[in-house]
């Protein structure tokens, strides 16, 4: 570890920044390899921090995401649906709130049509012109997420155009590359702006909000490993939280003034 230079660490954070990683991730490794190298520093003589010399990658918050509304996807999907394959992938994304991996590793018996259930349990990418499958992003990102009943028809109306699919194959046979030139054409075909395929996930944790899920309940269903993921990333969905605090406060002290029973609900 003594012979890492600074030169080295900016390599790193440059082929990172490249992979398109999210800056709150970014700034996840960022913040952990500063600790190993502080470590170093302190018990293993390195003579300095070369992450510190190299400076900072990534933001302890994300900015605001880019997102469609219900309407905006909706006029999306009309002009998709050509396309049976791709219209179906970015109506669960949009719907379900899958990350494109999860989406692409879903098979026939992770989806269970009687309960309105999908179970996310692992992970699809193509490389080098092969199917790969690995483990779900984190360990909360294994979950069971209930599905809206026109999806449910959705699914089951597709499932029974297929020939003979069997519980082992994949739902949407179907790669990122593919979905984002799809995505590309949609935008242009109904003059909604351009979004990346990520942002429907944004767009789902958006329209959680509206619906007055609490951050708990937003977490759970996305898959993120804690609730502070969810606050940092969709901050701005849920700006009234701290004001509705300050309320709840406020009425209890008013309350308690009048001599009246908590309410604390």
């Amino acid at each position: 570890i003594n012979k890492i230079t600074v030169a080295d660490v900016r390599c790193w954070q440059n082929a990172l920044i490249r992979k398109h990683y999210s800056q709150t991730y970014l700034k996840t490794i960022n913040n952990q390899l500063n600790a190993v190298f502080n470590y170093a520093v302190r018990y293993y003589d390195l003579s300095s921090n070369p992450c510190q010399k190299a400076g900072s990658m990534g933001k302890a918050k994300a900015d605001e995401k880019e997102i469609w509304t219900k309407e905006e996807f909706q006029q999306f999907a009309d002009s998709v649906m050509d396309k049976r394959v791709p219209w179906l992938s970015f109506t669960i994304l949009f719907w379900t709130g899958l990350r494109i991996g999860e989406l692409l590793a879903l098979t026939w018996e992770d989806i269970d049509l009687e309960k309105k259930t999908l179970r996310v349990n692992k992970s699809y990418q193509r490389l080098n012109k092969k199917d790969l499958i690995t483990a779900p992003k984190t360990p909360k990102s294994n979950r069971v997420i209930f599905i809206p009943q026109f999806l449910v028809d959705d699914l089951r109306d597709y499932h029974d155009s297929l020939y003979a699919p069997q519980p082992q194959d994949r739902v949407l046979p179907v790669t990122k590359s593919t979905l984002e030139k799809d995505m590309k054409r949609g935008c242009k075909l109904s003059g909604v702006k351009k979004i990346r395929i990520h942002d429907l996930r944004h767009s789902h944790a958006s329209m959680l909000a509206e619906l007055k899920l609490t951050p708990n309940e937003a977490a759970e269903r996305l898959g993120h490993e804690n609730i502070e993921t969810t606050l940092n990333i969709y901050s701005h969905v849920y700006p009234e939280k701290q004001e509705k605090l300050a309320e709840r406060l406020d009425n209890y002290y008013r309350k308690a003034l009048d001599g009246e029973d908590q309410d604390y609900e």
